[in-house]
């Protein structure tokens, strides 16, 4: 089997904004080589961090440079979440890796919904920046079950 991208918190990382793991080893990649990362970690932001949202869209605005993503004081964190994104696509390229497994909703890792921008909760269509990349470079995403 082809090595599997996953979000690193999804493997039991403690790399979420809020420092926690949503998973454990092995929780998610059906049997495939594993291969975890975190893309805001990767762009240089800390753990834990401000949570952060898309605002004026969704991943693929922000790679277009139409949105932008932001803490929730209002700082721009987009270069850190495009930077990451860009190491996430080169380690799935380094690694042979066939698709992802990423964190549902996430700025960076969301597939299919994020959330909107308002840090009320809701939430919109759309793609997180990572997720965006990878699919625009051919590397299918598909969210995992959140714990």
């Amino acid at each position: 089997m082809e090595p599997v991208l996953v979000s690193a918190c999804l493997h039991g990382v403690p790399c979420r904004y809020d420092g926690r793991a949503t998973g454990g080893p092995g929780e998610v990649a059906d049997g495939g080589r594993v291969v975890p990362f975190c893309p805001e970690v990767a762009g240089g932001l800390p753990t834990p961090r401000r949570p952060a949202e898309i605002v004026g869209g969704d991943g693929h605005e922000v790679l277009d440079g139409r949105a932008r993503v932001l803490d929730d004081r209002g700082t721009d964190v987009t270069e850190e979440f495009l930077r990451g994104a860009h190491r996430a696509l080169a380690a799935a390229r380094r690694a042979g890796c066939g698709s992802a497994v990423l964190m549902p909703r996430s700025p960076s890792c969301g597939r299919g919904v994020v959330y909107d921008g308002s840090f009320s909760g809701a939430r919109r269509t759309g793609d997180g920046v990572t997720a965006a990349l990878l699919e625009r470079h051919g590397i299918p995403v598909r969210p995992a079950d959140p714990t």
